[in-house]
């Protein structure tokens, strides 16, 4: 009998070689204390934490852990049930209405994770006989979303205008069209060229859904994205986000100006069918969106720390995922996945910890180092970061 297992072995085996040089799990790192947004205790070291989507720093905030607090000694735990049934509370509304203020827009739907929440809308939006065009190097969450409502799917080169528009015009007349794009990618730290493939969209028919995960907080005026950056906002149908990046906790929305949009609460299988979050989670998402509204400062020196980092990494030698900093993310590119995680592991040992990112998750076979940094981290922090890739690359003979 077939061993249901054995697609997998080439992994297994990968792994157990990896393993076999000695080198610590990259993906079984234990947090035994976390002592602040940028500093946690990893195999009894303190260590500065540069592989967190905690870009706004909000996961120790006081008003945020208190508002937590408040909910969980006045709800409970949880709610035991789904939002359409038992499962809205006042919290979970007022965590809408944050987000119906942070974008302005007149509608708000909160799923239990980011990734629910682009399998939701994106599987119930596209179904049968209906077309998604999108971006080669969409996250999991939306290549599943596709997958689940079978709809016809189009993928074109990553950030590739004029492939997008030769995919569009292909698309028979009549058809239902969705293009779904990302503000900022997660792997490299690139952004979209929002502004252009908007526009391309809207002169072929198509309704826009940007996933904007890696941006909201910090990217914008405002911190509403790549999106509001590039002056595009009100043409997007659906803005996509997470609670788990720059909001400090975990959960997903979709935000939208459509009239017909509150449809969704009744038809989107992973918002029905799923329990809501538990009343301090949107207790604690509502307090920091609302935060977020007034964090141009935070946003300012996250830019700082950005800007520092790129350069420093740069200037030793490291070869980087952009040739400028576009976002909080800074991906290093690695030779291979045994001289990478041999990078990751000198880096542990420094006291850094970054994200081994590997395929199938990076794009074009790469090894990555990804770093996520946080608006908390210190202009001396980030000094520090710069030194200990110099000696930790010099180890591992990648500079």
């Amino acid at each position: 009998m077939q061993d249901l297992f054995s697609k997998f072995d080439p992994l297994i085996q990968q792994r157990e070689d990896l393993l076999a040089t000695g080198l610590t799990d990259p993906f079984g790192l234990v947090m035994e204390k976390v002592l602040s947004p940028t500093v946690a205790l990893c195999n009894g070291r303190e260590t500065i934490l540069l592989g967190t989507y905690n870009y706004m720093g909000m996961t120790f905030d006081p008003d945020v852990i208190a508002a937590g607090k408040r909910a969980l000694d006045e709800f409970g735990a949880g709610t035991t049930g789904s939002r359409v049934l038992n499962g809205t509370y006042a919290g979970h509304r007022e965590v809408e209405d944050a987000l119906k203020d942070f974008y302005g827009m007149d509608h708000a739907m909160v799923f239990s994770t980011g990734y629910q929440a682009n399998l939701g809308i994106i599987s119930t939006m596209a179904g049968k006989g209906d077309y998604i065009v999108l971006d080669i190097d969409s996250h999991a969450s939306i290549w599943d979303g596709c997958k689940m409502g079978d709809a016809e799917v189009v993928p074109f080169r990553h950030n590739d205008i004029e492939a997008m528009e030769k995919r569009l015009k292909r698309i028979p007349e009549g058809a239902g069209k969705l293009v779904v794009l990302e503000g900022v990618y997660s792997m490299m730290g690139d952004i979209a060229p929002l502004r252009e493939m908007i526009a391309v969209a809207k002169a072929n028919g198509a309704m826009v859904l940007v996933d904007e995960a890696h941006s909201m907080g910090f990217i914008g005026p405002n911190g509403r994205g790549v999106a509001e950056d590039q002056g595009v906002l009100d043409q997007v149908d659906f803005v996509i986000g997470t609670f788990s990046k720059s909001v400090g906790t975990v959960g997903g929305f979709c935000v939208s100006n459509h009239p017909k949009f509150e449809v969704l609460r009744l038809v989107c299988r992973p918002y029905v069918f799923t329990a809501s979050l538990p009343p301090s989670v949107v207790a604690t998402a509502a307090t920091s969106i609302r935060k977020l509204m007034h964090g141009a400062d935070k946003r300012a020196h996250l830019w700082e720390n950005s800007r520092t980092l790129h350069k420093g990494l740069k200037d030793l030698g490291f070869q980087l995922g952009t040739d400028a900093p576009q976002s909080a993310i800074i991906s290093v590119i690695m030779p291979d996945l045994e001289r990478g995680a041999g990078m990751w592991e000198a880096l542990l040992k420094e006291g850094l910890y970054v994200n081994l990112a590997r395929p199938p998750a990076t794009p074009a076979g790469m090894t990555l180092l990804r770093c996520s940094l946080c608006a908390e981290h210190s202009a001396d922090q980030v000094q520090t970061i710069i030194e200990r890739f110099a000696r930790a690359g010099k180890v591992a003979g990648i500079i």
